[in-house]
């Protein structure tokens, strides 16, 4: 007895579209909404549970008071102008060693990422001070300088240095040969390899390291005027700490907050108007 077996049917996969595919601006929209919510919802929450636990009493007060009371004292000394001044004493010291230590460490990046002797020559020396905390610095410093804002424009200057010499050496030796050899084909002069084929390369990740390097500065700068000023936000922290003054220590502690982000930003989108050719960040505005 001879079984013949059913003729195979093809299989078609249909796939329809879906509301990205369809209505890709109103879903980049919806998804920009959720991102922003959550981006608000999340500290709110903790705020409020903060503000909770101070009220109900499950945390001592006096050691970590209320966000109201953190708020209303802020409020107050703004408006009397004692908190602006050490706010502009830290933001003034950032600024001025972000500015020295960006532009040498581009420099000295783009130097050793085009010249192998001259990489040769720096990177071991270069690496075994990177390693080095740069807080451990701040008495070298101190003695070059003296007391001041010498000292610390320095140690941000420092700071900056080594995360933008790091990205800019490393992002200019990623450059591809062949965008290279396109530029030397078609007879480019040191400085044209530079502008049209090293310069727009390489500046996305060159400015990744400098949106860090902004984030880290303001830290460095905080714990160096904690240990040797007279002023500034780190100063303030410290001192209200000393004196028993928990919520103007946490005033301090939010302005540092709100500094270092708008500073972070700031280079982000600076970064954004000098590179519109580079993908933006995930998970800002993809949809």
């Amino acid at each position: 007895m001879t079984t013949v077996a059913p003729e195979a049917k093809a299989s078609v996969l249909v796939r329809r579209p879906g509301p990205r595919e369809l209505h890709p601006a109103r879903t980049h929209r919806r998804r920009r909404v959720l991102e922003l919510s959550l981006a608000v919802a999340v500290p709110l929450l903790l705020v409020l549970l903060w503000q909770l636990a101070a009220v109900r009493g499950w945390i001592d007060d006096r050691v970590y008071p209320a966000p109201s009371t953190i708020l209303a004292d802020g409020w107050d000394r703004a408006a009397a102008g004692d908190l602006w001044p050490d706010v502009w004493a830290t933001l003034r010291r950032v600024l001025a060693g972000y500015a020295v230590g960006t532009a040498a460490g581009y420099l000295l990046g783009l130097l050793m990422g085009s010249l192998s002797l001259v990489r040769a020559a720096l990177e071991p020396l270069l690496d075994a001070l990177y390693v080095v905390p740069k807080l451990a610095l701040l008495p070298v410093f101190l003695n070059m300088f003296g007391l001041g804002e010498g000292p610390q424009v320095a140690l941000v200057a420092a700071t900056v240095f080594f995360f933008v010499w790091i990205s800019t050496m490393s992002a200019v030796m990623a450059v591809p040969d062949g965008h290279r050899d396109a530029g030397r084909v078609f007879g480019a002069s040191p400085w044209q390899m530079f502008r049209h084929v090293l310069l727009p390369a390489s500046l996305p990740a060159v400015l990744v390291g400098a949106r860090i390097a902004a984030g880290v500065a303001v830290l460095v700068i905080v714990a160096s005027e904690q240990i040797a000023a007279t002023d500034g936000l780190g100063h303030l922290i410290f001192d209200s700490r000393a004196l028993f003054q928990n919520d103007v220590m946490f005033v301090g502690i939010v302005c540092v907050a709100v500094l270092g982000v708008l500073f972070s930003e700031l280079v982000r989108c600076t970064g954004r108007l000098l590179t519109p050719w580079a993908p933006r960040d995930r998970g800002r505005g993809q949809s």
